[in-house]
């Protein structure tokens, strides 16, 4: 029973570690992190390959099956532990750094072709012989398999997660289609004849690469592994490993002949791969030290070959003391080796990027919901979303609330739909540089009330409710009843549309002169967040306005003081548009009431968009203050307002 649990623990060790493989990291660091993970492979691979032909028969449980046990060694000396690496780098703060990037992406590969070299060794071992047709069906098997998860596979979990969170009604129904699909890609695998890692591998890389649900998925998974199934593992795993037997001094010698050999092959071939991808010396010589830790991977790979015939209960133990002195060994030389690392200038940009982009709300967004009738402002509504959804290639669910939603919905792909509208945006994106492009787009019509139908969709994890319906603003300061209902049941960030001026006649138009209006408060800066992203997708011009009121609490008794800090604003503005390469114009107005100089900046300019950051505020009805209600009401040109998604006391809103 317990070596069951400890080989489920197995496949779902492998199924969180596909999920922790950034393929996109890969890619972005293709050319050096292949020639380090091929030079990385091939030279400890053969230091293990020839170390296995030398070993003593008594070592090996079957010495007429010497080149099974010598392509196992091979792949045990060369394979490298992501986990262990990635943790180590991130722990070093080194993750996001050029040379952190290529040691996870190098052990990315090693790992993946390691466990396909795994699959070929366990069929060898299991045919017993080396059977040409059952090692060709073994590699043409991986070779289709992987090739299928690739290409169908990725877009059939993807379609596999979204109905499992917006149909299953369980406390977890997720994870439980993700533990079967690895559980369905883990026998694939084997009836291929190959390992059932590899398909919990695969299916990891699957899941690490849905677009939507990852940190939930990731942070449920986690805790369920490593509290239960990971320690269950390693325990047996340490229990297997009897190093009394390192007592025989022949043994000892021959186990630390093991840990040289593998050493210096992996830290040999890695600095090579490095040097020939173009690394400096300094570069070469961290990368090598990141690679050589083989950690869980290499007592997981011991353990197949143990369980498998391949390695005898000594040899078995020999490589786990291996695998011990290898990752001990690792952080300090890498820290000692990153320490001589001095950072550049490309890379303290691009560093500061992603700092402020995980922070960010744009970036953060993982799934929008489009919430729209048969108006043109629903057009021009669609237009936007599409530009937001198309910057990362997010999937986008299309809720048709208006009077003829049924009709609406099985209209969507005809021209002129919101469907269509959410695409032909979202390919503008790619067109104007952006590699995200193309979005998945899903269409829902009402079917029951519209507050019910807006929560029902609320439950399944929307981060953002994009809304376009025909009236927007009603009488006495207050939004259409329609505008109500929705914000009333969707509790997170909303973006509401309000079409005017020349988009009542092109509600698709070619690029947007966008104004938006800051104050230096977290909302504001999400308002000019969301308008620098729809500048880069969208093109066109953005304009920063900040107003110095005398509204404010203790009015400003001295200019240079006051400026000082408007001028800090603008900056802040300034840089996050640089962030994005857009540039900006930036306005300021002193001792202006913000709606009348906001509306003057309309009139004056050729801007045709207000993006607006507001704050919902707590009342009997739906409110954003009363600045955001003058200009959605007098304004000419079209206005968007981006809500946070929770209320302030009325207190608290100035204006």
């Amino acid at each position: 029973m317990i070596d069951g649990i400890a080989q489920l623990g197995i496949l779902l060790l492998l199924l969180l570690t596909g999920m922790e493989t950034d393929l996109k990291l890969v890619r972005k660091v293709g050319k050096p992190a292949i020639a380090i993970s091929i030079a990385g492979i091939v030279v400890p691979f053969a230091c293990g390959f020839t170390l296995g032909e030398f070993l003593p028969d008594a070592l090996l449980p079957n010495p007429q099956q010497r080149l099974v046990a010598s392509l196992f060694m091979g792949t045990a000396l060369s394979i490298s532990s992501v986990k262990i690496v990635a943790v180590v780098v991130r722990e070093m703060n080194f993750m996001r750094r050029n040379v952190g990037q290529i040691i996870v992406a190098s052990a990315i590969i090693d790992d993946t072709i390691g466990w396909m070299i795994i699959a070929v060794i366990f069929s060898l071992a299991s045919q017993g012989t080396v059977d040409i047709a059952s090692v060709a069906k073994a590699v043409l098997g991986t070779l289709a398999f992987l090739a299928i998860s690739f290409t169908i596979g990725r877009r059939l979990v993807f379609l596999l997660i979204r109905w499992a969170n917006d149909y299953l009604v369980s406390t977890a129904p997720v994870i439980t289609v993700i533990l079967l699909l690895m559980g369905t890609m883990a026998l694939l695998t084997h009836l291929i004849g190959v390992h059932t890692v590899l398909g919990a591998f695969v299916a990891g890389i699957l899941v690490g690469q849905s677009p939507i649900l990852t940190r939930q998925i990731d942070e449920r998974l986690r805790g369920l592994i490593s509290s239960f199934f990971m320690p269950v593992f390693f325990g047996l795993a340490g229990l297997s490993a009897d190093l009394s037997v390192l007592r025989d001094p022949n043994l000892l010698m021959l186990t630390g002949l093991l840990v040289v050999i593998a050493c210096v092959g992996k830290f040999g071939g890695a600095f090579v791969g490095g040097t020939v991808g173009g690394l400096s010396y300094r570069e070469s010589l961290a990368l090598a030290s990141g690679m050589n830790a083989r950690g869980s991977t290499e007592v997981v790979i011991a353990t197949i070959g143990l369980s498998i015939g391949v390695l005898s209960q000594n040899l078995f133990t020999m490589i786990v003391t291996m695998a011990i002195v290898t990752t001990m060994a690792m952080p300090p030389t890498l820290r000692a080796a990153l320490a001589k690392l001095p950072m550049n200038r490309e890379e303290e940009e691009r560093l500061e990027r992603e700092e402020f982009e995980r922070r960010g709300f744009v970036a953060n967004l993982e799934r929008p919901l489009l919430a729209v009738d048969e108006s043109v402002n629903a057009t021009f509504a669609s237009h936007i979303a599409g530009l937001i959804a198309g910057m990362r290639g997010l999937p986008i669910t299309v809720l048709h609330i208006g009077k003829r939603a049924k009709e609406q919905e099985k209209g969507r792909d005809e021209e002129g739909s919101h469907e269509t509208v959410v695409k032909k945006a979202a390919e503008t994106v790619t067109a104007n540089g952006d590699d995200a492009g193309g979005v998945d787009v899903v269409t829902r019509a009402r079917r029951a009330e519209l507050g019910e139908a807006i929560a029902d969709e609320a439950r399944k994890g929307f981060d953002l409710l994009v809304v376009g319906v025909d009236k927007v603003a009603a009488t006495r300061d207050r939004f259409d009843r329609k505008i109500e209902d929705i914000a009333a049941k969707f509790e997170g960030p909303l973006a509401i549309v309000a079409a005017k001026g020349k988009h009542l006649k092109q509600p698709v138009p070619d690029a947007l002169n966008i104004l938006v209006p800051v104050s230096g408060s977290g909302v504001s800066k999400r308002g000019a967040e969301v308008a620098v992203a729809l500048t880069q997708a969208g093109s066109g011009s953005l304009r920063v306005i900040y107003v110095a009121t005398t509204r404010d609490k203790g009015a400003r008794r001295g200019a240079s003081r006051g400026l000082s800090q408007e001028a800090g604003i603008l900056k802040d503005a300034s840089d996050l548009a640089a962030r994005y390469e857009v540039d900006i114009t930036t306005t300021l107005r002193v001792n202006r009431a913000p709606e009348a100089a906001i509306l003057r900046e309309i009139d004056t300019t050729d801007v045709d968009l207000v993006v607006m950051g507001v704050d919902r505020i707590q009342a009997d009805h739906l409110s954003f203050g009363g600045v955001a209600d003058a200009v959605l009401r007098q304004s000419k040109v079209s206005v968007l307002l981006v809500s946070s998604g929770e209320a302030r006391q009325a207190s608290a809103q100035k204006a």
